[in-house]
């Protein structure tokens, strides 16, 4: 009974309960489904947490013009609640003149310092975190960093009801709940990276990775929703959010296929290849194994794998390309997410201004096009094979679409809808892609030889560099939207240009290897074998 045991341990409490009651286990394919479904509503949790900062910059620094019009937040009334009078109130004297200390003429810098420390401390964490997944149970990783991050995200709202002032309580509020974020990212990848094989990976991964968009979205409607009671509700209810995901990801998430008696997909076995067959074999296989107690099949499970070393791991190819394109597709991408609120109040669109919690709410279809753009990316990056030439395409793209959003989003309601969502798109597709089955596929490379873990590792690697990015646009943002927001587009631009310059080398190997297999026989390279890419298994 020692092996049944041993495959056990890793077995969350909520899955033995359900077990226990229904008398058999689940099947291979619901363990997947349960798997995508945990993993999805906690890193949902993770980008709620994070939207209530953009929603509320708009309150703690107000706007020079006073908001009259008061009505529910979008989708139950209008998207668009415009202020009915222009009047220009004096922030001193007005009974709507923020919150101290943002609320002064270097409100916005101190609005930006904030988000830079948020995001340096989360790049930071991101690399120790990545190294500590790939060490320790994911499952009680992510769990930690999931409560510890609602109720440091909570205490930032509390601010509010304490009446605190001082910036430091906000600065160190954000930077803690900066480490406890960094668990997030690493961790659902590495999860998803054990259950699914690379078939379809960009697909699966594209459209699991919406999370990040409903998490914006819900983050955006949770964080207005409640504003009118009190800025401190809009971090508070996020927080409960995690705080409770937390709690469902500890009752039910398995880590890994063998902490519940399945084989790793990733793990090149004659045995452990039955997760490719059909779920009644692998099942039967499984519980034959299981009852007769000699379980002879090594299962690394929670905690008993080799971890891959930071150095390791940056030297597997396409690691370093993909993680300093990362770096400047986050920058494009976490300034829209930690601004996008903020410039709408401030532009006038149609003629007309929105209020902060219309601004707050019409931000959120910018994730709706980011949804479509990561789940089309997902499919391209799969059907052509390609990662590197998909992900380099869409950041070109991003760059007139980015533009003309700038240029006409001014014009009327329905253009500013329809161009925000098509630069979502084309800003979060790729950066969905890299973060995602990029990823899992290096993470999984065949120079690892299936023995090591480097899933948690080279995704904190990768965004760790990315948010290291995301932590600098927003800090250029909070300065450059001072000179005019003409300026803060052009850095927009030169960001999404470099992201795709610096995937030019791995485009090009793609490109030729694609070539060199069109061509007839005969005619390859006298070497007698294509350019293998960086990113597929060598065979």
């Amino acid at each position: 009974m020692a092996g049944n045991n041993d495959v056990m341990k890793g077995n969350p409490p909520g899955i033995l309960l359900i077990r226990s009651m229904r008398g058999k286990d689940w099947s291979l394919k619901t363990y997947k489904y349960v798997v995508l479904l945990i993993t999805f509503i906690a890193y949902t949790s993770y980008h709620a947490s994070r939207k209530p900062s953009s929603i509320v910059k708009s309150v703690l620094h107000p706007h020079p013009f006073l908001n009259i019009t008061v009505s529910n937040p979008w989708p139950m009334g209008p998207v668009f609640i415009k202020n009915e009078t222009l009047v220009p109130i004096d922030l001193v004297h007005s009974k709507k003149k923020g919150w101290e200390p943002f609320n002064d003429e270097d409100g916005t810098s101190k609005l930006g310092e904030i988000d830079v420390a948020f995001l340096a401390c989360y790049s930071i964490g991101m690399y120790v975190a990545g190294h500590l997944g790939d060490s320790l149970d994911l499952r009680l990783f992510l769990t930690t960093g999931m409560i510890g991050s609602g109720i440091f995200v909570g205490l930032f709202g509390m601010g509010y009801f304490w009446k605190i002032h001082a910036f430091w309580f906000y600065l160190l509020m954000q930077m803690v709940a900066g480490l406890f974020q960094a668990t997030g990212w690493p961790s659902v990848v590495a999860v998803i990276g054990n259950w699914f094989g690379k078939r379809k990976r960009g697909l699966i991964m594209g459209i699991w990775n919406a999370h990040t968009s409903v998490g914006n979205i819900s983050g955006s409607l949770m964080a207005a929703g409640v504003l009118e009671h009190g800025w401190g509700w809009s971090f508070i209810v996020p927080g409960a959010f995690i705080f409770f995901a937390g709690i469902i990801v500890y009752l039910l998430l398995p880590a890994y296929p063998e902490d519940v008696g399945f084989p790793c997909p990733n793990r090149p076995s004659s045995v452990e290849d039955l997760s490719a067959t059909n779920d009644e074999e692998a099942q039967t296989v499984k519980e034959n194994m299981v009852e007769n107690g000699h379980d002879n099949v090594r299962r690394p499970g929670s905690g008993n794998r080799r971890s891959v070393g930071l150095l390791d791991a940056c030297l597997i190819p396409g690691v370093i390309p993909f993680a300093l394109c990362l770096f400047f597709s986050k920058l494009v991408a976490y300034t829209f997410l930690y601004w996008l609120p903020f410039y709408l109040s401030r532009t006038a669109i149609g003629g007309e201004y929105v209020s902060v919690k219309s601004a707050g709410n019409l931000s959120a279809l910018f994730d709706v096009g980011g949804i479509v753009g990561g789940i089309l990316a997902g499919h391209l990056s799969d059907k052509l094979d390609a990662r590197a030439t998909t992900a380099a395409s869409f950041m070109y793209a991003a760059i007139p679409s980015m533009l003309l959003y700038r240029k006409y989003g001014s014009a009327s309601k329905l253009m500013n809808i329809l161009l925000m969502m098509i630069a979502g798109l084309f800003v979060n597709g790729p950066y969905a892609l890299i973060t995602t089955a990029v990823s899992a596929d290096l993470g999984t490379h065949s120079s690892l030889r299936g023995d090591s873990r480097a899933l948690a590792t080279v995704t904190a690697i990768i965004d760790g560099t990315g948010s290291m990015g995301a932590a600098l646009g927003p800090l250029l943002t909070g300065f450059l939207s001072t000179k005019g927001w003409d300026a803060v587009f052009i850095m927009l631009v030169v960001g999404a240009l470099s992201a795709g310059l610096l995937l030019s080398r791995l485009v090009v190997s793609e490109l030729s290897e694609k070539f060199s297999k069109r061509l007839p026989y005969g005619q390859h390279n006298s070497g007698g074998s294509a350019s293998q890419p960086l990113l597929s298994d060598q065979k």
